[in-house]
């Protein structure tokens, strides 16, 4: 397929549907789509309700928030597949051996974005490689997304944004939901949710998972396996207590996850008696609980105390290496909230942040005259790191059509030492078919370079890790939004454009090698520039009765001083298009979704000449490549079933595991992913409401 040829249509159709919508939800209510804003009392702030499963997010901040309805038009097993149609965020591979992910947004990895789940910071550290694998679809209630630096009031780590996972609530009607799901690949999942109200106050949900790869696959017939086999069990349960004056939230979660991969069992050895075997054990708990005191309806008079703590303890094992983490992370903050007359809003408050990282790092090598290991490499790193902080925020809404709200916050790391975190948003709404929106604000980040990127050591190169400094980076942003009234219908158009500079960071270069040409991957202090441009420009228009179609175009400037140079950052694609379309038919009986995705070529880390072979490593630039995914629903009045596929172009990267044939070399590297790397699969599930 000419990728000129999809790139042309695809601004075609962007320029038509920029004749009738702007997308003036940018922001707010008067959506013609019957969209309600309301605000709930259990501290989840603004909402925004429609038919439709994505809508601009209410505010100062620019975003959007993803409902169920949108999560239903693809498989959805996971957080990290839930983004599908979301021209804004990406989410990759970072490590094919390992099943690793992460999203990008502004062109940045996901280590810049803020995760929270029911607005509590959650997912650091070591989670952070596969946590988008630990929220199964069908317990999420909805998902927000927002752009640039945010609020202040969540903390100080939001770079490029923050995205919040709304579980099931336990205050929505009493019902119980199965949803059965199966792929060609071998996947078999099985989720459970069901609520309960014990009285008029007091309320619960049980939410179930689990998941299992049955089968090996390689495709490429390099004897590694294409994708780890996992098997993971997963279980929460939400309560709610909503009075008049007083309400809580808690919650708890387990999760138990096996994690497989490595050569298959087929594979010839080559420098050792005995196959490569990648296991990775992974046990985490956590819990949450929220209440809140409400001291004024009128006003939204409150005081809350938000508390989360977790545990991950993750042992893993990489052919000879092994790490062992055990992490644990306390959160709390006292909240203070009021309205004065229905124009200034204040929220103050205290936060207090602790994480502790015990981790072990082995490399074995073994003796020829006997079956035992003599250690090589034998360390271990305790990582300990209090922050302690204040924040004031203020919001200025004038009737809708101005809103400013600044913030500023000052933490106390008890490694990094005071900082200060100023952010500041502002939207202007002249009219329902236009609203314009600045933001500017900074962000601060702790790295743990062994629990944050420790599936590099599934890979033969060497890991060079300095003295790191804290990140920090100033982001800002402009956006737009139109609507354009066509008819009785509105073309929705958006625009925006975000930079981020970085004062400091913790820069990952995989273009150094050592003294005798072995690859090498070190994680050091940025030395130089680094920053990244990002400009997208989407539309969507309801062509016709229950056919809604969107176009989106993004370019990404990323660039990175890497040894002194400054270069493109590597594995990032340059450009991305993307067309989705959504039919649901008259009677709401059947539903049709396509997505086709363009993304740009980019630049690989420097390539180097394999010894045995005399032959380069990969190209030094990848190429532009297209995705198709669909999927087709059946609604009953109690159940659903669905059938889709993905990558049904059939695309996928030549060799995503470099030398996979001896993965004891040095040369053995699993990290150059920059597209897919399974070939198209087909999957089916059901949905049933008891």
């Amino acid at each position: 397929m000419n990728k000129r040829i999809i790139l042309i249509g695809m601004v075609a159709a962007l320029g038509l549907t920029a004749k009738a919508q702007h997308n003036h939800d940018h922001g707010h209510h008067h959506d013609h789509d019957t969209t309600v804003v309301e605000k709930e009392k259990q501290l989840e702030g603004i909402v925004v309700r429609s038919k439709n499963g994505i809508r601009r997010m209410v505010g100062a901040v620019n975003g959007v928030s993803i409902h169920k309805e949108e999560l239903f038009k693809a498989a959805c097993c996971n957080l990290g597949e839930s983004f599908t149609n979301n021209p804004a965020v990406d989410v990759s591979y970072t490590d094919a051996a390992t099943g690793a992910k992460q999203i990008k947004l502004l062109g940045l990895s996901g280590t810049y974005v803020q995760m929270l789940t029911s607005s509590l910071p959650n997912f650091r550290g070591v989670a952070a490689p596969y946590a988008l694998g630990y929220v199964p679809g069908p317990w999420m209630s909805g998902i927000q997304v927002s752009k640039g630096s945010s609020s202040v009031k969540n903390g100080y780590e939001s770079i490029t944004g923050q995205i919040n996972v709304e579980y099931q609530k336990p205050g929505e009607p009493e019902t119980t939901e199965i949803n059965l799901f199966g792929d060609s690949k071998s996947r078999l999942e099985a989720n459970a949710t069901s609520n309960l109200h014990f009285n008029d106050k007091l309320s619960a949900n049980l939410l179930l998972h689990y998941e299992k790869s049955m089968k090996e696959h390689d495709d490429n017939d390099d004897y590694f396996m294409d994708k780890p086999q996992v098997e993971q069990f997963n279980a929460q349960s939400h309560w709610l207590w909503n009075g008049e004056y007083y309400i809580m939230h808690a919650g708890l979660g387990l999760l138990k996850e096996d994690r497989k991969s490595g050569q298959m069992d087929d594979a010839p050895l080559t420098t050792y008696n005995f196959p490569y075997e990648i296991n990775i054990e992974t046990n985490r708990y956590e819990g949450y609980m929220k209440h809140a005191f409400i001291l004024d309806h009128h006003n939204g008079t409150n005081i809350a105390l938000l508390a989360s703590a977790s545990m991950q303890e993750q042992d893993a094992k990489y052919g000879l290496k092994e790490y062992y983490v055990n992490e644990k992370n306390a959160y709390a903050s006292l909240v203070f909230e009021t309205t004065f007359k229905h124009i200034h809003s204040l929220s103050a408050g205290l936060s207090l942040n602790h994480d502790y990282l015990g981790q072990r790092v082995r490399t074995h090598v073994p003796f020829t005259s006997s079956s035992e290991h003599k250690p090589e490499t034998n360390f271990d790193i305790d990582e300990k790191e209090t922050v302690p902080g204040v924040y004031a925020q203020y919001t200025l809404n004038l009737s809708h059509k101005f809103t400013a709200m600044a913030g500023i916050r000052a933490d106390h790391s008890n490694i990094h030492g005071t900082f200060v975190t100023p952010r500041f948003h502002v939207k202007y709404m002249p009219n329902d078919l236009l609203s314009l929106r600045l933001s500017a604000g900074k962000g601060y980040r702790t790295v743990h370079p062994y629990a944050e990127f420790n599936y590099l050591m599934a890979s033969g190169r060497e890991l060079v890790v300095d003295d790191l400094n804290q990140e920090e980076a100033w982001n800002y942003g402009i956006s737009g939004a139109l609507n354009i009234p066509i008819g009785e219908k509105l073309l929705k158009i958006n625009a925006e454009y975000y930079y981020t500079n970085f004062e400091e960071q913790a820069v990952m270069d995989m273009d150094t090698y050592t003294k005798d040409g072995m690859p090498q991957v070190h994680i050091t202090n940025l030395d130089g520039k680094s920053y990244s441009h990002t400009f997208q420009i989407d539309a969507t228009y309801p062509i016709i009765e229950g056919l809604t179609v969107t176009a989106a175009y993004r370019m990404n400037d990323v660039k990175c001083t890497y040894g002194g140079e400054l270069m493109t950052k590597p594995l990032t694609s340059k450009y991305k298009g993307l067309l989705t379309a959504s039919y649901k038919t008259p009677n709401g009986k059947w539903q049709f979704d396509g997505t086709l995705q363009l993304n740009g070529g980019g630049r690989m880390p420097k390539p180097y000449k394999m010894v045995d072979t005399g032959e380069w490593s990969w190209d030094e630039e990848f190429d532009a490549f297209e995705q198709v995914s669909a999927q087709i629903t059946r609604w009953f009045d109690k159940w659903s079933i669905y059938i889709g596929g993905e990558n049904l172009t059939n695309f996928k990267q030549k060799n995503p595991i470099i030398n996979g044939n001896d993965p004891w070399s040095g040369y053995f590297d699993s990290t150059m992913i920059w597209g897919p790397i399974h070939e198209r699969m087909f999957y089916a599930g059901v949905r049933i409401k008891l």
